[in-house]
């Protein structure tokens, strides 16, 4: 949910290790786990009971974790994007199963003690994880379908299935199709333009030492450790240091299916890599202790870019409580740019789009946003730009034009 910044009333919280003080790290897992449940529980389909929920909009979570309501009162929890349209910067809240999870961040592989006994912050998270997926899955979480609606204020005129009731499970509804023209797409007429992949909060960085100078702060953060490259694979020159890197946070209320950015040619079959179930948060991405892109379950497609015949490499990557990422394309395909890749099951997810060097120039206003070097060399403090597939993205300079 927005806010517009000149209504904010009180700080936005910094989130750190001390940001609950006093807070034992086994009773927010066990606050996580109860908010997990209650999305099936609800017998209203009330989605604001569940993981949905703000900080303050818990009260049997207040008695678990008293601190939490001292936050709530204290700090708006969230980040701010600016609208890629009308240029406002808005503040947009954070569910509360998303900071939960941003606590659990910090204490990596940590012991907690929950009820059944002892086991890893990694095990509960993708525990958690694949049990928000079924309970998603299953023919009673229609009954979410009608307050997600309302919490997000989702337009059902440009749903390809408007009718709510066709739809079996709630996550049938959550990775919904959108009619062929509900995302055109900018400057379509001209061959070497690129559009945004996803709808989205987007940062772009026009080299991976920008990327993690300003947004990615995690240490362990590469190309060849994004793309899990060995150390004699050929591609780790392909996409080098100076590689460009556009980045599609999707959250909950986003429409999640997945799109191309350019007129491209499916190569092989999509490559899953095991990994995590953190949050996607900015505030983890800014966290300089832990890489989440490279630590979170994964799968990377190869896309060649039908203009240039350069490689793009195309990570759809799952978070705190994505239940999957599915593919909707096949080895061989010729795909058109704003056409659909793929799409992921419910959770907020992140798509990172790797093209090599001197494919894209981005747009300069997303370049600003991004606190990236823009056109006057200058920079601001980074953030994120809210998008729709389609929205212009950047320019291939040809050097045959």
């Amino acid at each position: 949910m927005f806010l517009h910044s000149s209504h904010l009333t009180k700080p936005v919280e910094k989130i750190d290790q001390q940001s609950l003080p006093g807070v034992e790290s086994s009773d927010v897992a066990l606050g996580l786990t109860q908010v997990v449940e209650s999305t099936g529980s609800e017998p209203s389909g009330d989605v604001t009971k569940g993981i949905h929920g703000a900080a303050h909009s818990h009260h049997f979570l207040h008695g678990l974790i008293p601190q939490l309501q001292d936050l709530a009162n204290k700090y708006h929890v969230g980040n701010f994007v600016i609208d890629r349209k009308t240029k406002n910067k808005f503040f947009e809240s954070m569910p509360i199963y998303a900071r939960l999870g941003m606590h659990m961040l910090f204490y990596g592989k940590e012991q907690v003690k929950l009820l059944e006994g002892n086991k890893h912050v990694e095990d509960l998270l993708r525990e958690q994880s694949i049990r928000e997926g079924q309970i998603y899955d299953s023919p009673e979480s229609v009954k979410n379908i009608p307050s997600f609606i309302s919490t997000y204020k989702l337009q059902l005129d440009e749903l390809l299935e408007p009718d709510i009731h066709k739809y079996k499970t709630f996550n049938e509804f959550f990775y919904r199709k959108l009619k062929a023209d509900a995302r055109p797409v900018e400057n379509a007429e001209d061959p070497n333009a690129f559009c945004s992949a996803a709808d989205s909060r987007l940062v772009v960085y026009p080299n991976v030492k920008e990327a993690t100078t300003v947004w990615i702060k995690g240490d362990e953060f590469s190309i060849p450790s994004l793309l899990c490259l060995g150390p004699n694979n050929p591609m780790r020159d392909e996409f080098s240091p100076g590689s460009s890197l556009a980045i599609f946070r999707l959250a909950p209320s986003d429409y999640h299916r997945f799109h191309s950015p350019a007129d491209v040619k499916v190569l092989g079959t999509h490559h899953d890599i095991p990994g995590q179930y953190y949050t996607v948060n900015p505030q983890a991405v800014n966290e300089p202790k832990l890489d989440v892109f490279s630590r979170n379950k994964r799968s990377v497609l190869l896309l060649e870019h039908v203009q240039s015949g350069k490689r793009i490499a195309y990570v759809a990557i799952g978070a705190l409580l994505v239940g999957s990422v599915s593919w909707t394309v096949e080895n061989g395909q010729t795909v058109k740019r704003g056409e659909e890749l793929g799409y992921f099951a419910y959770g907020g997810s992140t798509v990172v789009v790797v093209f090599p060097p001197d494919l894209i120039t981005f747009d300069d206003d997303l370049l600003e946003n991004s606190g990236a070097t823009g056109p006057e060399g200058a920079k601001k403090e980074p953030v994120e730009t809210l998008m729709k597939v389609g929205y212009s993205l950047g320019r291939w300079n040809n050097p045959n034009a």
